[in-house]
């Protein structure tokens, strides 16, 4: 067994099978579904505190931008200047421009371990799957006597939408959903206002570049996790959409709408 599994994914599947074993206990109809929408929620929380350290860092770096703009006008034609210029900036504001790359790391391990587990548990093709899955527990107290039902709330979590012609077009809706909500949070996640690159002596620096591809992005995510959505189970769709109406609760409660602030009603708007 590779470490990744070791470290991450089979404690996350212990978890998901606790959780749905405690549900389907209670005779609560769907338990699947909800334990993969309890086991992202718990998942989002213990992320929480790096997530919003990533968000006051990306605040004080648009803080700066005044400032970083003044040392590109005045310092662009010399880099090593420039350069020392944007550390001591940084190094008065307490910013550290690479931590939220860190956390952006840090965050997705977890995202990618749930992927990992919920494709074990709505995608089982082998007639021994039962047993594969019994041989992740950690207790015999954990394991199953039956493959889990992924029918939840008149969906079957195991099916995909691009089998659409076989359920029907409903469905698009599920990848519509996730790709809508994750513009919603990329668009809270831009700077509140774009301005055009400015080049010095014709050359267009790493800031200015950064900013283009920051700005693709709010359209390229939304349309990679749309297409994600599309090509596998529901089951994987329950977990993206809930994650992403529970990081646009916490980017808002954090940083506030960002970008989308001009499209809600001035009481909305932080």
């Amino acid at each position: 067994m590779n470490p990744f599994d070791l470290l991450f994914v089979n404690p996350l599947f212990n978890l998901l099978i606790a959780i749905y074993k405690g549900l389907a206990a209670a005779a609560i109809p769907g338990a699947l579904g909800f334990a993969i929408i309890l086991l992202t929620i718990i998942i989002r929380l213990l992320v929480w505190p790096l997530t919003a350290s990533q968000l006051k860092s990306t605040q004080k770096m648009a803080a700066l931008k005044p400032h970083l703009d003044r040392i590109k006008a005045e310092h662009g034609h010399d880099k090593v200047r420039h350069q020392q210029e944007i550390t001591k900036i940084y190094k008065e504001h307490g910013v550290n421009p690479l931590s939220g790359c860190l956390t952006a790391i840090l965050q997705a391990v977890p995202f990618f371990a749930l992927y990992n587990v919920l494709i074990k548990i709505v995608q089982v093709n082998s007639g021994d799957a039962l047993a594969k899955i019994n041989e992740r527990l950690y207790l015999p107290l954990l394991h199953l006597k039956e493959i889990p039902n992924t029918d939840f709330l008149g969906l079957d979590l195991a099916t995909k939408p691009s089998q659409w012609r076989e359920v029907g077009l409903l469905i698009l809706l599920i990848p519509i959903a996730t790709g809508v909500l994750q513009f919603i949070l990329s668009k809270m996640m831009a700077p509140t206002s774009a301005k055009l690159p400015v080049k010095v002596d014709g050359k267009q620096n790493i800031e200015d570049t950064m900013s283009q591809v920051q700005s693709q992005m709010v359209l390229f995510i939304p349309a990679t996790l749309a297409y994600v959505a599309y090509t596998f189970p529901l089951g994987l769709s329950l977990y993206l959409n809930t994650f992403t109406v529970i990081g646009i609760v916490q980017q808002y409660l954090i940083a506030g709408p960002g970008g989308l602030s001009k499209y809600l009603p001035e009481k909305w708007r932080k």
